[in-house]
């Protein structure tokens, strides 16, 4: 009995979660190939790196129609691609074309990494040099007697061993 129950709720996922299945007239073979061609190379704008060929999205589905609606109505495949830039934006192709936002997407993070090198190089330039013991820290000891500073020096050596 567990099995069955089993078995009917696993038949049942499956059916649920099943892709819908769309059949189409086409009014040529190359209309056919134009579509497929589309459906691959058009980005779902919900599901972002999607075609809308693998998308369940309403979007997709609605992108999908307008697709054949337009290709039945002798639009080539660059005026549906145009026609569907024009009503989603650049994004539903995978190639978008060259403009100043693209350009500074490419060129900011090069940018960045400029300034970035330059503040760490200045850092580097500006940096303090090693303190010399016997140049700046023994002169306020220069009163002592010579004996005197040899028996500090040798403190001071043992301390840094």
């Amino acid at each position: 009995m567990k099995i069955k129950t089993l078995s009917l709720i696993m038949l049942l996922s499956v059916t649920v979660n099943a892709a819908p299945v769309e059949l189409h007239q086409f009014d040529s073979p190359k209309q056919e190939a134009d579509y497929r061609t589309l459906i691959q190379e058009l980005r779902c704008p919900q599901c972002q790196n999607n075609n809308i060929a693998d998308s369940n999205a309403t979007i997709a589905t609605d992108m999908r129609a307008k697709t054949l609606e337009l290709l039945k109505q002798g639009k080539s495949k660059d005026e549906v691609v145009d026609y569907m830039i024009e009503r989603y934006g650049n994004f539903v192709t995978y190639d978008p074309p060259l403009t100043p936002a693209t350009i500074m997407l490419w060129l900011l993070p090069l940018i960045l990494i400029a300034l970035g090198l330059c503040v760490v190089l200045r850092r580097k330039k500006n940096k303090p040099q090693a303190v010399n013991f016997e140049q700046n820290i023994a002169k306020p000891f220069a009163h002592l007697a010579q004996d005197e500073q040899k028996r500090l020096n040798q403190i001071l050596n043992k301390e840094e061993k």
